[in-house]
């Protein structure tokens, strides 16, 4: 939860797995059915319930002192579950998914805009999602939506920088980001117009090349419309590369 830069060490992944699970879903009850499915899946306990309401009285005096709240008022028990009662935005990852949403929206109408509100919400990550959250499958969903979600979210700040020309996209960071997720083609297709920004056509001509070697390698696929069409617009020499602005009908919502 945001309202400190200070870290907290849990005492156990259980603790981290309830605390995970709530703040995925605040101010909404979570049963304990799935709690207990979460923490114990496949593995029968005869005295789960009894096993989830010490981790939660555990989890309530951990947050006590961290919160200044007593902890049946952070956590409190309702209608067969329990619920986290904080608002929505207290949470640093639906703060993301709010920032990065509103900032995908305004890429192709305010793209200045969009980068400070994209800006924002990438640097509320602090390293891999829900991490020491356990192994359940409620919390791997999680963190692997809101991994996604972090990269879509990079794309539409880089294509954002591009719409107004801004000097700050780190080439050497988007050719990374391409090489780690080989499957997005919108990464390779944003680090070849990055490239003929700085005037290096013949490395963005390059970055076509490989991206389809490894898709027809791979998968058997050729690349996509968007990536023939920046492929075409570059090979060109396509003035609309040169104005900001127009450079978002190649790269603005494509996913």
């Amino acid at each position: 939860m945001s309202g400190s830069s200070r870290r907290y060490t849990m005492a156990s992944r259980r603790l981290t797995a309830v605390l995970a699970l709530l703040a995925l879903s605040p101010g909404r009850t979570v049963s304990s059915d799935q709690i207990e499915d979460e923490l114990w899946a496949g593995r029968r306990m005869a005295n789960a319930r009894n096993a989830l309401q010490a981790n939660v009285v555990r989890l309530r005096r951990f947050l006590a002192p961290i919160t200044g709240l007593k902890g049946d008022e952070l956590i409190r028990t309702v209608g067969g579950g329990y619920l986290l009662d904080v608002p929505p935005e207290s949470v640093d990852a639906h703060r993301f998914l709010r920032w990065a949403d509103t900032g995908a929206e305004l890429v192709r109408t305010d793209p200045a805009r969009a980068v400070v509100l994209l800006e924002e919400a990438l640097a509320l990550w602090r390293g891999p999602a829900l991490l020491d959250a356990h192994d359940g499958l409620r919390i791997r969903i999680g963190a692997a939506d809101l991994e996604e979600r972090r990269i879509t979210a990079y794309e539409d700040l880089v294509t954002a920088k591009l719409g107004v020309d801004a000097p700050r996209i780190s080439v050497p960071e988007l050719r990374q980001a391409a090489a780690d997720h080989p499957e997005r083609e919108r990464l390779s297709e944003l680090l070849m117009l990055a490239l003929y920004r700085e005037g290096r056509q013949s490395e963005a001509l390059d970055v076509f090349h490989r991206a389809r070697r490894r898709l027809a390698g791979d998968l058997g696929l050729e690349p996509g419309p968007a990536l023939h069409s920046a492929y075409q617009a570059i090979l060109e020499q396509d003035e609309l590369l040169g104005r900001p602005h127009q450079v978002l009908a190649y790269s603005a919502g494509r996913s």
